[in-house]
């Protein structure tokens, strides 16, 4: 027979995970519902840095704040100018973003683009490095265990690195498959690419010298629709799903891949980031940085 006492018990016990599981949850509004936050990472001690698509911003929100403050304002860098990635560098001090500014008087509009690299906590600019082309797309990055930084060009199908302590990158694979490239992320030292206009997952191969081979295609076990931000946690690959409103738990296998969906029914979710028992995301279309548990 079950006591009273182990019912109270048991009671407490499922409340007490209930509000663990609050805890480590958040909705925050980043500016006003037209923000379009596109990225957002989180810094060691647990601030959040979101950047804006609409705005020359790159917000900061404080551990346990709800409300976010203007930390990078890009506004004298010339009209249109917005954010795309977001990664907070700990073991630089440094938060790397990437600055896009439409070309004046160009149909259809192109624009030039900058990696930017900034002091994670004055907001004093430390790398600036413009990517080359006419119409480029900086759109994600990742840190490699080479600890230098892989940079995704979305709109010319390549990847950029550049190496520790530099301030120039280099072309590390530009490749046909790659256009419409977006997420970047190391999975146990592999380095994975998203592919958000063909809605694909690739592995990109290195030989015994370093130098990287055409991507590989990873087959998934479901449809995915427009696959955004990406990152590595846990073994698995966490993939922010533009067009289909949802967040992914990829498992990787070989040249096989199965997904598993974590949450639904979101509006445009684009940047995503694990950080300790949290997973945050961003819903660009409606304003909003959020976080769920962590997935067992």
């Amino acid at each position: 027979m079950v006591t009273l006492n182990a019912r109270l018990l048991a009671a407490f016990a499922v409340m007490t995970i209930g509000l663990a599981q609050a805890a480590s949850a958040a909705d925050i509004l980043v500016g006003d519902a037209k923000s379009q936050p596109e990225s957002l990472t989180v810094a060691p001690g647990g601030v959040l840095f979101v950047g804006s698509a609409s705005s020359p911003f790159v917000y900061k929100v404080r551990p346990g704040s709800s409300t976010a403050e203007k930390f990078i304002d890009a506004s004298s860098e010339g009209p249109g100018t917005f954010f795309f990635g977001m990664l907070a560098d700990g073991a630089n001090n440094t938060l790397w973003t990437c600055q896009l500014t439409p070309v004046p008087g160009t149909t259809p509009v192109q624009r030039h683009t900058a990696l930017r690299g900034f002091d994670l906590a004055t907001g004093a600019p430390k790398v600036r490095w413009n990517l080359p082309g006419d119409n480029t797309m900086c759109n994600d990055f990742a840190v490699g265990p080479d600890k230098a930084l892989y940079i995704t060009d979305t709109a010319m199908g390549r990847i950029f690195r550049l190496p520790a302590g530099s301030s120039n990158a280099e072309l590390y694979l530009e490749h046909r498959t790659l256009n419409g490239i977006d997420g970047i992320t190391f999975l146990n030292g592999t380095l994975y690419v998203n592919n958000v206009v063909f809605n694909k997952l690739y592995r990109i191969p290195v030989d015994s010298a370093g130098k990287p081979g055409a991507p590989v295609d990873i087959w998934m076990d479901q449809p995915v629709k427009g696959p955004d931000g990406m990152r590595a946690a846990d073994g698995k690959l966490f993939v922010a799903e533009n067009g289909g409103g949802r967040i992914l738990a990829i498992t990787v296998s070989g040249e096989k891949a199965s997904v598993t969906v974590l949450k639904e029914g979101l509006k445009t979710p684009t940047g995503i980031e694990p950080a300790g028992d949290a997973l945050w995301f961003t819903e660009r279309a409606i304003g909003k940085a959020e976080s769920m548990p962590m997935p067992k």
